[in-house]
């Protein structure tokens, strides 16, 4: 850990839309108060404020690179890449130059605003988010700790990375090894009944043999009463009754505990098919709920514990930063919300409002495990035990697996075990993909140590896909290879294909024989 110096500047922003101001000219009070190493940042203000730059100068070597991090998934963009001082990184950035070293800066997780940083050859700034929604945030005169900084120094730019989110990130909740059946990409959520959870159920507990560990079978999106409905990207609740031979969601909790495995649950918390008191806006065909309102938070509670009281192990929650901020990751840039989003509450920031719906989610969950997905990582971490913590994979198209599996693999990997377990996304094995390269994603998955879950369409296994799933998963459920995973040349592509594994060097080809397909780039967001 380093010492964080006080900023040369600060400046604050009150409209989002207006200019930037010292804090003496306004009624705003930026403080930065000691906090070991770091430096919290702390906010008052008597008007309503809508964002808070510091900075700080330090040159940059000329040979120096970036490496940022995402608002919630990774769509495939994480790269190093050259000095852009317009780029905003979120959360955290490190900086590495081949003749100087590595350094990184980060903010605590679980913090008061959406933080991001920006890098020039003259120094360093960060970008505090206050706003609730689109809208400036009212504090009325409380003191807000909008962000706590950390700096770390270091040589290797992955073990940089590393100490970085052991520095933002002390109390972690990460739970291993995570393994498991998903059948979304082969279902895709529909024309699936109770018996195809069984037998996938049936299949994970087959190949993993013995294990003292045991798998999970997790019932993923079409349980629930209108299934994946026209019009909308997924289903909407309430969720209290399932569909079909999902009638009795405790009957079939029962039936894929008794396969021998653990069963799990995937449920969209803040979509509502009807008109609801807390409800933000029309949305996906249904409606937002505004987790700035207390009974959306509560709505989501009581989900979580009637899931509890089915018998579900394991929840997997989906879509809430879509509803909440109207965006994905990818468009949010240095805006996180859509300028239409305006919330009950305006007396806290977003980052509050959304610490505190995980919090609640937390809480309900018991001592069952929590895993993210769109959800915000970085305001998540010790709220939830694994994290998808890139877009989807794909059942249909393996240039999509490629681009969003490898990619979060490599660039979020540091903060496996630190944050939370990474999950990268499903392995799938289907007749549209080629078993070659999803076998070799299967494989390095399952050395990392990281979540395991497979999606095996029954059509496509023969003895070869099962011997390769099975000694898969036996090397997950040991908890990857000793001393873990490494990309070697992450400094020359988005999908590294050299790995440290262990005490070995392992060479992946993940291209087929014709090469990256750039008309698949631009595919539907759930292909």
């Amino acid at each position: 850990m380093t010492h964080v110096p006080d900023p040369e500047l600060i400046r604050v922003q009150l409209d989002p839309q207006g200019p930037w101001a010292e804090p003496s000219r306004t009624l705003v009070a930026v403080s930065c108060l000691r906090d070991g190493d770091g430096l919290a940042v702390v906010v008052e203000a008597g008007e309503a404020v809508s964002r808070v730059q510091l900075r700080w100068l330090r040159e940059l070597p000329r040979d120096a690179t970036l490496l940022g991090d995402a608002w919630e998934r990774t769509y495939g963009d994480l790269a190093w890449q050259a000095v852009r001082p317009e780029q905003l990184h979120p959360w955290m950035v490190v900086v590495h130059s081949p003749t100087a070293g590595s350094w990184g800066a980060g903010v605590d997780v679980r913090t008061g605003s959406f933080a991001g940083w920006s890098v020039d050859p003259a120094g360093v700034s960060l970008w505090l988010d206050l706003r609730a929604g689109s809208d400036p945030v009212q504090l009325g005169g409380r003191a807000l700790t909008a962000a706590v900084v950390r700096w770390v120094n270091g040589e290797d730019a992955y073990a940089t990375q590393c100490a970085l989110a052991s520095a933002v990130c002390r109390d972690p909740l990460p739970v291993g090894p995570l393994v498991g059946a998903n059948n979304w990409y082969y279902a895709y959520g529909k024309n699936f009944g109770l018996d195809a959870v069984i037998r996938d159920a049936r299949m994970i507990a087959e190949l993993a043999g013995a294990h003292p560990i045991r798998p999970f079978a997790v019932v993923d999106d079409g349980w629930s009463v209108d299934g994946v409905a026209d019009g909308r990207t997924a289903s909407g609740g309430p969720w209290d009754r399932g569909r079909g031979d999902f009638s009795s969601m405790s009957d079939a909790a029962e039936a894929i505990s008794a396969e021998g495995v653990r069963p799990g649950l995937w449920f969209r918390p803040l979509l509502w098919r009807q008109t609801h008191p807390a409800a933000l806006r029309p949305w996906d065909g249904a409606f937002a709920l505004d987790p700035s309102h207390p009974a959306a938070v509560d709505e989501v509670a009581d989900s979580i514990r009637r899931f509890r009281t089915w018998g579900f192990e394991l929840i997997k929650h989906d879509f809430s930063t879509y509803e909440t901020l109207g965006r994905w990751g990818f468009q949010m840039g240095p805006n996180p919300a859509a300028p239409d989003v305006h919330v009950a509450d305006r007396t806290r920031t977003t980052a509050e409002v959304l610490v505190d719906l995980y919090r609640a989610i937390h809480d309900a969950a018991g001592d069952a495990i929590v895993l993210g997905c769109n959800v915000v990582g970085h305001l998540a971490a010790g709220l939830v035990q694994a994290q998808r913590t890139g877009d989807d994979t794909s059942g249909r198209i393996w240039e999509r697996t490629r681009r969003m599996g490898i990619n979060t693999l490599a660039f979020r990997l540091a903060q496996h075990g630190r944050f939370f377990s990474v999950d990268a996304d499903c392995v799938a094995s289907t007749p549209q993909t080629d078993w070659v390269l999803n076998r070799q994603f299967l494989d390095l998955v399952a050395r990392s140590g990281t979540a395991l879950f497979v999606s095996v369409d029954p059509t496509t296994r023969t003895d070869a896909v099962d011997a390769d799933l099975a000694a898969a998963l036996r090397i997950a459920l040991d908890g990857g290879v000793p001393g873990g995973v490494e990309p070697l040349d992450w400094f020359s592509t988005t999908t590294p294909r050299r790995w440290r594994c262990g005490d070995e060097i392992r060479t992946y080809d993940w291209l087929p024989t014709s090469g990256g397909d750039p008309y698949e780039v631009g595919g539907t967001l759930f292909s």
